[in-house]
């Protein structure tokens, strides 16, 4: 078995080097490894990288820990899988076919919702005015209600325009249940084309739109605020949470 990165060029009498050419003592190395492991392995979410980086000893880099424990798990029945900025652990997608769970299966989505999911998820930010544009017909808040509540569509900012509209994201639970590591993972056109998601009459100078990352702005949009969480429903007047 393997052990956790540091160990090795310990028993060697040599110093592993982190990012950046910082020289790291091994056991300090070791000792963050198996931190970062603890951290991601007791959550049932992906754990935001930042979160590990404040538990780890001083002067030791968190992506070199990260990609090193990636490495060490990449043969295994489990792996450590990078999504957007956070870590989790996966089971390793060969072996998906043996696990059995008694949980009560995802209402598979509509013609629609995957419709309105595929828009926002290459098209973010998006209005829902945009969406309706793009799919040529209108769409039930349902819909976008139905997407929400599984978590994987959310409400990004207020596009800078009359009326001042919502404008709408994917998750990172979007990234973790559909196996990507960030945005810029979504199938590309050629992906698209073989796996019969597109005809073969599309504009020669189609490009499939590239998404902005999770947490970055549009020039034209600004964030979401309290009051605009209070006008959405999300929030009861006063900054508490509606139930």
């Amino acid at each position: 078995m393997k052990e956790a990165p540091g160990v090795s060029e310990e028993e060697n009498g040599a110093s592993p080097e982190a990012e950046g050419g910082t020289i790291v003592d091994p056991r300090r190395l070791h000792e963050a490894a198996r931190i970062a492991e603890a951290l991601v392995f007791a959550s049932s979410s992906p754990v935001p990288e930042a979160y590990i980086a404040d538990r780890l000893p001083g002067g030791v880099d968190v992506l070199h820990v990260m990609r090193e424990l990636k490495t060490l798990y990449a043969g295994r029945g489990v792996n450590l899988v990078a999504v957007d900025d956070a870590w989790a652990f996966r089971t390793a997608p060969d072996l998906s076919f043996v696990i059995r769970t008694d949980e009560t299966e995802v209402r598979k989505l509509s013609r629609a919702a995957l419709e309105v999911l595929s828009i926002i998820a290459y098209h973010q930010p998006v209005t829902r005015a945009e969406i309706e544009d793009i799919r040529g017909v209108q769409t039930s808040k349902g819909t976008l209600d139905v997407l929400m509540e599984a978590g994987w569509v959310r409400f990004r900012g207020r596009r800078r325009s009359p009326g001042r509209p919502v404008t709408f994201g994917t998750t990172r639970d979007f990234l973790d249940h559909f196996g990507l590591e960030e945005l810029r993972d979504l199938p590309g056109l050629e992906e698209l084309k073989g796996a019969g998601l597109l005809s073969g009459r599309i504009p020669s100078n189609f490009q499939v739109p590239l998404p902005l990352g999770e947490d970055e702005l549009a020039e034209d949009e600004d964030p979401i605020t309290q009051l605009d969480l209070e006008e959405l429903g999300l929030l009861a007047p006063g900054g508490k949470e509606e139930e």
